[in-house]
C-alpha cells in the first residue's frame, strides 16, 4: 500500500541551505520509489487552521518511507532543512484499493455504545 509522509512547515525563511536541501531530497528519495505529491504550491484552510506549507511525498510502502528517512543519505541533508524551519513530519500508510470504512465505523459505534 503507498504510504505517505507529510509535513507541514512553518517559519521557512529563505536561505541557502533550504535550496540546497530541495534540490538533493529527489536523490534521496529515489532509491526508495519515494516521489513528490504535493510541493510549494498554495493551500486553502476551510476548517480549522494550517499555518506554514503542506509538503507531501508518496513511497511504495511504509517500509520504503521508513527506510528513505533513516537513510545515511537523507539524514545527511535532514539538518538543512532543520536548521531553518519548524514544522511536524508524519508517515502514514494509505488504504487499500477498494477500501470501505465498515469496520471504523463499527468501531465507533461500538466505542459509543451503539453497536
Amino acid at each position: 500500500m503507498t504510504a505517505y509522509v507529510i509535513a507541514n512547515l512553518q517559519n521557512a525563511a529563505p536561505h541557502a541551505d533550504i535550496a540546497e536541501y530541495i534540490e538533493r531530497l529527489p536523490g534521496t528519495m529515489e532509491p526508495f520509489g519515494g516521489r513528490y505529491l504535493v510541493h510549494f504550491a498554495e493551500h486553502a484552510v476551510k476548517e480549522g487552521s494550517w499555518p506554514g506549507h503542506l509538503v507531501m511525498l508518496g513511497f511504495p510502502g511504509i517500509a520504503e518511507a521508513r527506510a528513505w528517512y533513516d537513510s545515511p543519505a537523507y539524514r545527511e541533508i535532514a539538518p538543512l532543512r532543520t536548521r531553518h524551519i519548524n514544522g511536524d513530519l508524519i508517515m502514514v500508510e494509505g488504504v487499500p484499493d477498494g477500501y470501505a470504512p465498515t469496520a471504523a465505523v463499527q468501531a465507533i459505534r461500538a466505542a459509543a455504545g451503539t453497536s
